[in-house]
């Protein structure tokens, strides 16, 4: 059946909401457990590595878990397997507050809440393109600023968990707050279900009072036009089943170039971030200014992410979303190479106001850009496929880097080759586009007209 216009409101801001907390909660929660992580280490008697390894578990899940998302997805629906993921998610935490070893918080913390969070953010995002379209850029924009919002929310939140109840009833607190995602997962009416019944039954009503007199013969009228479109239903070849993972989208030269693009975007986009507490650090700054730098990358990014969400709405804008999205990645990149220098307090202060404008306009562009490409219909798919894609970058890029820290001791280096990887990625994009897609269209020419019949 044919899918229904999104409304561009309407009930679709109270679905904005529900995925704003879910992406909140997606990409903040594992930064947000690291609080707990010097209480597990005297616990558990185990070393840094080790706890870290309870965050990296989270977003592997996240990432890796992207296929298995889209099938669930396909096969029952956006709002059962939110529902189940919050459940999921919330238990992860809860068993964990009852764990007496680090293995046993890998398993619950990082698998049962990584694996839950992944049951919700992706298709959170599936509805928020269900009931958009022309306010999709703003929507998206919105949505992605859950996540600095989160994370300056929970972390300090996390802190006062710690120290009034230990890291065992935060962590049970922790668990209760994720049940949200249940209450997120119940607001995701679907559309084809609810609203296009509503339009055929109304529709229908009105064309037999339409036809018929009025009194008794149009109310005989209304239930023989029901019995009809009964009947019709009941005469109707059963419908195929819907396909599980769509691996046409490969076809699409638009998909593999956003897909290269994002991955090599990914092994140097986390790296900066991760390294600058222990950079500022190493260049003698102390420990609370070193780490309100992460604080100022969060500030900017909370505006950044709307503000270009509404840019990319323009209507001279939108047809070229993906050349804008090469740029924010293109800002990004040379920031990181800009600023590898940076020997003082002001100027990493500097670096970490405008990686936290770029960094913002690529969170807030990603998606739009892949829904432009693959649309609403194949998204579902897509968004897995390259969830797990850029899963490898993850396990690759950050690590890499923290073993080529440790080599050479040397932080300019890394800053270099963060910064080279993500304006690679953006100048690929910008010119495969370009040459792959603009310039195919250019040489098919405009479709002749049919002439009058």
């Amino acid at each position: 059946p044919a899918p229904v216009k999104p409304p561009d409101g309407g009930w679709g801001w109270i679905v904005l909401l529900g995925c704003f907390v879910i992406t909140g909660f997606s990409y903040a929660f594992p930064k947000a457990v690291s609080v707990y992580f010097k209480e597990l280490m005297k616990d558990f008697h185990v070393g840094y590595s080790d706890t870290a390894w309870i965050s990296s578990i989270m977003l592997a899940m996240l990432y890796g878990t992207g296929p298995v998302c889209s099938i669930m997805v396909n096969q029952f629906g956006c709002r059962p397997v939110m529902l189940i993921g919050g459940l999921l998610a919330s238990s992860g935490m809860i068993l964990a507050s009852f764990t007496t070893n680090i293995i046993e918080l890998y398993l619950t913390a990082g698998v049962l809440t990584g694996l839950g969070m992944a049951l919700n953010f992706q298709p959170s995002l599936i509805m928020l393109g269900t009931y958009f379209d022309k306010r999709r850029p703003l929507a998206n924009g919105l949505a992605a600023a859950g996540s600095p919002v989160f994370l300056s929310a929970l972390s300090p939140l996390g802190q006062v968990l710690l120290e009034k109840f230990g890291w065992r009833g935060g962590f049970l607190i922790m668990g209760g707050l994720l049940l949200n995602c249940c209450t997120c997962g119940a607001v995701m009416r679907p559309l084809d279900a609810g609203m296009k019944r509503k339009m055929e039954k109304t529709q229908d009503k009105y064309e037999a009072k339409e036809m018929l007199p009025i009194g008794g013969k149009s109310e005989e009228g209304i239930s023989t036009t029901d019995g009809t479109k009964k009947a019709k239903k009941a005469k109707k070849k059963p419908r195929k089943g819907k396909k599980l993972l769509d691996f046409s989208i490969f076809s699409n030269r638009g998909f593999i170039i956003y897909t290269i693009s994002k991955f090599i975007l990914v092994l140097g986009l986390f790296v900066p971030p991760i390294l600058l507490v222990n950079y500022a650090k190493d260049t003698g700054v102390p420990d609370t200014e070193a780490a309100f730098l992460l604080s100022i990358i969060g500030f900017i990014d909370i505006f950044a992410r709307p503000a270009c969400g509404m840019v990319a709405g323009l209507k001279w804008v939108r047809p070229h979303v993906a050349y804008l999205f090469s740029f924010s990645m293109l800002f990004n990149g040379l920031t990181d190479i800009c600023s590898a220098r940076a020997s003082n307090y002001t100027g990493l202060v500097i670096f970490c106001v405008f990686f936290g404008i770029s960094y913002g306009m690529v969170g807030a562009l990603q998606f739009e850009v892949l829904m432009a490409i693959v649309g609403s219909q194949k998204f579902s798919s897509a968004i897995g496929l390259v969830l797990l894609i850029e899963a490898f970058a993850v396990l690759i890029g950050p690590p890499s880097a923290g073993r080529l820290v440790d080599a050479l001791k040397n932080y300019e280096v890394i800053f270099y080759l963060a910064g080279s990887e993500v304006v690679l990625s953006a100048l690929f994009l910008a010119m495969a586009t370009y040459c792959c897609l603009n310039q195919g269209k250019k040489k098919e020419g405009p479709p002749e007209k049919n002439p009058p019949a």
